[in-house]
């Protein structure tokens, strides 16, 4: 598996495991703590959440799931817009902590836009980590223009950008991208295979074929490809979370790519930033 190196020097891993909607259905509750536990046990230590996914119950499972390996973890969390304000993020980052069972986060994000001043946001954010209830900061679902904003804020503290990007949303490759890259913030991206829509595109099973490998796969390894990218797949099973980490060792060739170039070409023209 490759690595991403934060501003700043710290390495994560590439693949990392998303938990939307986990924690929501209490007949599928052991079978979600089962499948964190592997993805940890395969490296995939990376884990996202947000106090939104079923209002802290994601947060709760992975604390009951993956409490007593907290040390081995990344630990990801998204502040509603409406909580990153100066006197409301520091309360909405200490609910977190509590139901994450944890005494600080290793990023924290913003996890979209709303009316609070992006400057606000930052002082927010810069106070959580001065006081070591953050270890880093970022943002969720901000395009080019808010980059630019939020650096003239005094966002240069920002590690990622967490955004929609696989084969059918590349829109980002345009501007985002390269913009990221410039100011060497790498990407996190979320449903890397588009919600598991991916997993039946017919225009995927010829490359599957080639390799060895399911369409889902395919379309989590192209998205892997990309230099200073993570991942952050959710995964349904234990052997879900096994095919995801196998999809991280998938070498796609020049051909490979072409033909997924050529059945999901990126858009000619810029386009706002998708989200979901």
């Amino acid at each position: 598996m490759k690595h991403v190196t934060l501003p700043g020097g710290e390495v994560v891993p590439s693949l990392g495991q998303g938990t939307w909607k986990m924690g929501e259905r209490a007949e599928r509750r052991s079978d979600e703590i089962a499948t964190l536990r592997a993805g940890v046990e395969l490296g995939m230590t990376l884990i996202d959440t947000a106090e939104m996914y079923g209002d802290g119950a994601a947060e709760t499972l992975i604390s009951e799931a993956l409490g007593s390996v907290r040390d081995q973890l990344f630990l990801v969390s998204k502040a509603y817009p409406q909580n990153a304000s100066r006197s409301r993020l520091a309360d909405a980052c200490e609910a977190s902590l509590k139901r994450l069972g944890t005494d600080r986060l290793d990023l924290y994000l913003l996890h979209w836009r709303g009316s609070v001043p992006l400057a606000e946001t930052v002082e927010a954010l810069e106070a959580l980590k001065s006081a070591g209830k953050i270890r880093h900061w970022g943002v969720s679902n901000l395009d080019t223009d808010d980059m630019d904003e939020l650096i003239a804020a005094g966002g240069d503290g920002c590690v990622t950008d967490q955004i929609l990007y696989n084969l059918v949303r590349r829109g980002p490759e345009l501007d985002l991208l390269p913009w990221l890259a410039q100011h060497k913030v790498p990407v996190m991206a979320y449903s890397p295979v588009e919600q598991g829509r991916l997993s039946s595109h017919p225009a995927l099973d010829k490359v599957a074929a080639r390799v060895g490998a399911t369409p889902a796969q395919v379309a989590l390894a192209w998205t892997l490809r990309h230099d200073g990218l993570i991942a952050i797949p959710k995964a349904s099973s234990i052997a879900h979370v096994r095919e995801n980490r196998a999809a991280a060792d998938i070498v796609l060739s020049d051909a490979d790519i072409a033909t997924l170039d050529a059945e999901f070409p990126r858009p000619r023209d810029r386009r706002p930033l998708e989200m979901l």
